[in-house]
């Protein structure tokens, strides 16, 4: 296994890993389509949806520790806040 990130998924995230999505859920990965970039696939842990779908690159999707999980269904509206706030002040670098 190659040390090098994958340009197209930059975080390596892989099946059965869990993710944060592009709506702040913390999401159960069930599939990597990498036919037309890289594609992740899964179930929501806060209210099994799925298909939750994300671009790998484009997205922004990360990694977050299953410890994290019951924290974040406890407000997710809180969690889904503080995540922008976040990423806003990142912008701003």
């Amino acid at each position: 296994m190659s040390d090098t990130p994958d340009p197209g998924n930059p975080n390596g995230i892989q099946i059965g890993d869990i993710y944060e999505d592009c709506s702040f859920h913390p999401v159960l990965c069930t599939a990597v389509d990498e036919v037309a970039g890289v594609v992740l696939s899964g179930v929501s842990l806060i209210d099994g949806s799925f298909p939750r779908s994300c671009d790998a690159l484009h997205c922004g999707p990360i990694r977050i520790r299953v410890e994290e999980v019951m924290t974040i269904k406890q407000d997710l509206e809180g969690y889904a806040r503080r995540r922008k706030e976040e990423l806003r002040a990142g912008d701003d670098i």
